[in-house]
């Protein structure tokens, strides 16, 4: 066995020699971005013949630059993406973006070469940020023949900006930019990014590997001296299979050991700046036929304190060691030795090592949907300004024209306050998007060319102060709500619209309604007009009240016409599923918005009934964890609920299908599940219980994120003393409170018990009601299940034991908590919402922590240079 624990140390190497399937081989270059900078578009995409690489060109993945093609030069042949490329004359800033996955590992690779393209011999220096954080400084100064620099970074969203900046006279350029896709349990820093120094196999071979011998396309340098011995690979073969890091066989089959079997093998470095944390990967296997009694067996040293042993590695098996935890080389120079152990007959062996220092990226990204929406607004003004590249926010001295935004802390994304568009020559609408800069407060559209009216939504913008329309071509009247926040306080400027009107009668119009500069002048005309149209509207509800049967709902969301609820749907084409009183189709609005409209079913008697409670609860709620209500429709017998699409369906689909939900997935919907129940009981006044919480009510967006849906059978609580309602059963069997089912007395704890369920399938995969078990329900089943005290014949075997078992015992645990028969033993969801974080710290942690059964322990100290030197 490799496990072994030692105390008294304070970092580790991790041995791996275990199979993992979860990562596809890439040999068909899944995930992979290649662009070619400069390249032509009528050229892409083209081979790469010697990689097999395919590169594309990088012209839809950035705005500015001009191309380049890089002078001969003698002695050096560089392959075709390297041979143009693309340079920034203009501007501090130029970005690149990529999608990405979020929370994906990606070796990020950006390659320099300079070629004297402009004639003028001047080769640049600049800096490479990601996002809005730097990364590293280019310097062709130094690097005349070109440099090529590497990052392993995870993204924190679905965008990769890599911007290059201007810090001196010189132009920035770029030849290709790389992303590959790795393992995500691979290269994990305990914080950062990993910068490589070097990465190097042991051989006296003068060949470069790379793609697609390594199928995540890592360069791998030769790498020899004198003082070393050379082995060559005598075993049939390498078993490179095992390995989580995929070491291609064509980097083991030589090995370097010290030329006297009694010498260490010894590897040194230096950095550049001293202070620099440092991470060594060394990949070990023994490719030699051991005779008789013979056996390689070494000690690790690092610094003067540390050292770790014995190691020996195991015939034909791929063993990547490293530190968990980041280290510091003293005065910047890194020494690291392999010593052969007393009783070992061979000396000690090594086949490859990589090399990284951290990189902390501490600032933020401004708040992501501040990013979505300002973006909505570039594309629909088509504005093409140079400044607007990278992250709108920060650094703060690239802050893009016409942007203020918050600061609070470098851990806290920066938010949107102020949109100036003044003299853009904008033309069309006002556009919906600006809505979504949710904390805007000032907004200046002036001296453009707008038509159409002026929005109501400008009033819905709780934070919106300053409002600048003038000089536009605005028409129609200005809608009452923002007349009544100017009484408010709201400063409203329309100069300049001739056809714009003060209120809704504008054939009528006067010049002396007209709003000729500032509309804050005309406050008490504004409060006439409130005043006597408030009276008209109580005089009309007054005569009809009582005789309408079904009253239409009052919403300020949209109401659909039955012709456009058809429109949408292409007359119900494509049906998603069943939902909670009718069937549910995909549409589209305006073309280009995915909705899902679930359609009233004429035969549902409690069909009415349930469409008005849900669209009167979605109406008054909204959080980030409730599906979002877009519009409705309640044109006669058509009742409609149109919502934001789910596109990756429900959780009961995701359990019940082919593909593997992993365990952090899985507490992640529970959360998002429970934080929305939390605020249906907390958050509302007065407080909701959903009464039909299911797997199958539990919605998923693009990005997986749980959504709460069907609010046809939720009740409103009283507030007060009293802990429950007295009301007719009503939910789905199985997840149906049971206490609530014997004493019709509802609760917000029948919901915590149907959630108890819904966690319950999420740990087991197990259907809530099977009738061929000896304890039907889940909840019974797990019961006994749990007497036996191993909770890996519990948990879903899809997930093949790959999870915390910590995590796994405190949400079941939590899970039988939450369906316990009497409701006063139940916890609330607030806690229910603590303890699935902690099940998730404690998930996050296992794939970080060096405290593993196939970790081991030792102590290591030592740094890095660009190349490695051997003593």
């Amino acid at each position: 066995s490799c496990c072994r624990k030692m105390s008294g140390l304070f970092l580790a190497f991790l041995i791996l020699s275990f199979g993992i399937s979860d990562f596809p081989q890439a040999q068909d270059q899944q995930g992979f971005i290649s662009l070619d900078c400069g390249l032509q578009a009528n050229e892409s995409p083209y081979t790469e013949p010697i990689t097999k690489l395919t590169f594309t060109s990088d012209a839809d993945f950035i705005k500015t630059g001009e191309i380049g093609k890089i002078q001969n030069v003698p002695g050096l042949d560089y392959i075709k993406p390297y041979r143009v490329l693309r340079y920034f004359p203009y501007g501090a800033r130029n970005c690149y973006t990529l999608s990405v996955i979020q929370g994906t590992n990606y070796l990020i690779v950006a390659m320099f070469t300079y070629g004297n393209y402009d004639s003028l011999n001047t080769h640049p220096k600049f800096d490479l940020y990601l996002g809005p954080n730097l990364w590293t400084t280019v310097d062709l100064q130094r690097k005349v023949n070109g440099t090529r620099v590497e990052i392993i970074h995870i993204p924190r969203s679905t965008s990769l900006q890599v911007c290059l900046v201007k810090t001196g006279t010189t132009t920035p350029l770029i030849s290709a930019l790389e992303l590959r896709p790795l393992r995500n349990n691979t290269y994990v820093p305990l914080s950062g990014s990993l910068k490589k120094l070097f990465r190097v196999y042991l051989t006296d071979s003068k060949d470069t590997i790379r793609y697609p011998e390594d199928v995540h396309d890592r360069l791998w340098s030769p790498f020899f001296t004198p003082e070393w011995k050379l082995l060559r690979k005598s075993l049939l073969s390498v078993n490179t299979s095992d390995n989580e890091y995929d070491i291609p066989e064509d980097v083991l089959v030589t090995a370097a050991t010290p030329a006297t079997v009694s010498s260490p093998l010894t590897i040194s470095w230096n950095l550049e700046t001293p202070d620099d944390l440092v991470y060594a990967y060394l990949h070990v296997t023994e490719i030699q036929s051991l005779k008789g009694n013979d056996s390689r067996v070494f000690n690790i040293i690092a610094g003067q304190n540390v050292s770790y042993g014995p190691v020996s590695p195991e015939k034909s098996e791929v063993y990547s060691l490293f530190n968990t935890s980041p280290v510091k080389c003293e005065g910047g120079i890194c020494n690291l030795q392999l010593i052969r152990n007393t009783n070992s007959t061979l000396p000690p062996i090594l086949n490859a090592i990589e090399a990284f220092i951290t990189v902390e990226f501490p600032q933020s990204e401004t708040h992501a949907n501040d990013v979505a929406a300002i973006k909505s607004i570039e594309t629909s003004y088509g504005l093409s300004k140079i400044s607007w590249q990278g992250d709108p926010c920060v650094p703060q001295q690239f802050l893009w024209d016409g942007l203020t935004c918050e600061y609070t802390n470098m851990s806290t994304p920066p938010r949107i306050h102020s949109l100036g568009l003044s003299s853009s020559e904008l033309t069309g609408i006002i556009v919906p998007e600006i809505q979504n800069l949710t904390q805007l407060q000032k907004l200046d559209l002036s001296n453009n060319s707008l038509t159409g009216g002026v929005p109501e939504f400008l009033a819905k913008m709780k934070s919106l102060a300053v409002i600048n329309l003038s000089g536009n071509n605005l028409s129609g009247s200005v809608p009452q709500a923002l007349l009544d926040k100017v009484k408010k306080g709201l400063k409203l400027n329309i100069q300049g619209n001739q056809n714009l009107c003060s209120s809704s009668s504008c054939n009528k119009r006067k010049n002396s309604i007209m709003l000729p500069v500032i509309v804050a002048s005309l406050v008490s005309l504004v409060a006439i007009i409130a005043g006597v149209t408030l009276l008209l509207v109580c005089k009309k509800r007054g005569t009809s009240s009582g005789k309408v049967l079904g009253p239409s709902i009052e919403t300020k969301r949209r109401r659909f016409t039955y012709a456009e609820v058809l429109a949408m749907t292409n007359n119900n084409e494509r049906v998603l599923g069943k939902g909670g009183f009718g069937m549910v189709y995909h549409g589209y609005i305006n073309g280009t918005e995915e909705v899902a409209v679930k359609l009233l079913s004429p035969s549902s008697a409690q069909g009415y009934k349930e469409f008005k409670t849900e669209v009167e609860l979605l109406l008054r709620v909204y959080h980030t964890n409730l599906v979002n209500l877009v519009g409705y429709c309640d044109e006669k017998d058509h009742l409609a609920l149109i919502y934001q699409y789910m596109a990756n369906g429900d959780l009961k689909q995701h359990l019940s299908g082919s593909s593997i939900m992993s365990w952090v997935d899985r507490l992640n919907i529970a959360i998002g599940a429970a934080l929305g129940l939390e605020y249906l009981h907390t958050g509302c006044r007065p407080l909701i219980v959903h009464r039909d919480v299911k797997s199958s009510n539990i919605l998923l967006d693009d990005q997986f994120q749980a959504k709460l849906a069907d609010f046809g059978l939720s009740s409103s609580f009283p507030i007060g003393d009293e802990s429950h309602v007295s009301t007719l059963v009503a939910g789905t069997f199985g997840y149906l409170d049971h206490e609530y089912y014997r004493t019709n007395r509802l609760s917000e704890k029948s919901d915590v018990y149907s959630f108890g369920v819904v966690l319950l399938e999420i740990i087991t995969n197990k259907p809530v009601i099977d009738h061929t078990r000896d304890r039907p329900h889940i909840a019974e089943w797990v019961k006994f299940m749990l007497t036996t005290g191993d909770i890996n014949n519990i948990m879903d075997h899809k997930l093949q034991m790959v999870y915390d078992s910590g995590s796994a015992w405190k949400a079941l645990e939590l899970a039988m908590t939450c369906v316990s028969p009497s409701s006063l033993e139940r916890p609330n969801m607030s806690h229910v919402v603590h303890e699935l974080k902690e099940c998730l710290i404690s998930e996050n942690k296992r794939t970080r922590d060096i405290d593993t059964t196939r970790s081991i322990d030792i102590n290591l100290s030592f740094g890095t240079d660009v190349n490695p030197k051997a003593r």
